[in-house]
């Protein structure tokens, strides 16, 4: 490799390095916004546990197909969340090795959140009863919902079951699974937070059954939010070791020039050595 395919390759892999670094600095401040919502809505979601819990102490489970499953199917309805995008480190193969471990693909059917999981899904031989990758996947949430309580309200699905990659802090996350319906309540929460007698109109079971299709919902937002900060984490992540590649990449090419030029300089100057020997010889 001569001097000027040296300094052309040291350019490209320079502009390839502007590239990584402006996605690992978007990704971040993404990663971050997307923190700040999962953080600011956790609260919620606990408030609305906590009035389920304290509304539904001593009423049998079957009031509410949302708490006792009553389907006979044998199909449960999977929804999957992943990205529309690439350039995610490990983020997409880790869900879907997760989800292919976890189900039948051909036993099931699915709702779909980004391309990757559509395609995915396709490739095994899943049924996509409803795809959202065209909609921003918060924008989407309440569409999400309606369609898959509907179908469950139907009796198609035995369970609706969630996959979603979950966030834990801006170097790790892990893919996650739990069941949106039947609900699942914890009976020992629900002994801790009934103390005390309440009056609730218009009755308990109305209550129950609108705060719980608020509280399923708000779950399926909270695992997008989730899913977002992971991916934008993990894209923040293998866009800064692509950078720190380029960097490490140009500091070899730039070794490599100068040694060139280095040797170059060297011949020339023995070239001037040896004609001044020969002329002085003669």
């Amino acid at each position: 490799m001569n001097i000027r395919a040296i300094r052309k390759k040291i350019k490209s892999v320079a502009n390839v390095k502007k590239i990584t670094k402006a996605m690992e600095l978007v990704s971040a401040i993404k990663m971050k916004k997307a923190q700040q919502k999962a953080i600011e809505s956790a609260p919620y979601r606990k408030s609305l546990e906590k009035i389920i819990y304290k509304a539904i102490y001593g009423l049998e489970k079957g009031f509410s197909p949302l708490i006792k499953n009553v389907n006979q199917s044998n199909k449960n309805l999977y929804i999957v969340i992943s990205s529309n995008k690439g350039l995610c480190g490990s983020f997409n193969f880790n869900l879907l090795r997760f989800l292919g471990k976890e189900i039948n693909f051909k036993d099931n059917d699915f709702i779909t959140v980004g391309k990757k999981a559509a395609s995915f899904i396709s490739k095994m031989g899943g049924s996509i009863v409803s795809d959202f990758s065209h909609m921003d996947a918060q924008n989407a949430t309440s569409a999400i919902f309606k369609t898959a309580l509907e179908k469950y309200l139907s009796n198609e699905y035995r369970e609706v079951i969630l996959f979603y990659n979950r966030f834990i802090n801006t170097l790790k996350f892990e893919s996650a699974t739990f069941t949106l319906l039947p609900a699942k309540l914890e009976e020992e929460v629900i002994e801790k937070e009934t103390e005390g007698d309440y009056l609730i109109e218009p009755s308990a079971k109305e209550i129950i059954n609108a705060v719980l299709k608020n509280l399923i919902e708000e779950k399926i937002r909270g695992a997008v939010i989730d899913s977002e900060a992971a991916e934008h984490s993990s894209r923040m992540i293998a866009m800064k070791n692509a950078t720190d590649n380029a960097e490490n990449i140009i500091y070899n090419l730039t070794l490599l020039r100068n040694k060139i030029r280095q040797e170059k300089i060297t011949y020339e100057l023995l070239d001037m050595v040896s004609a001044k020997t020969s002329v002085e010889g003669n």
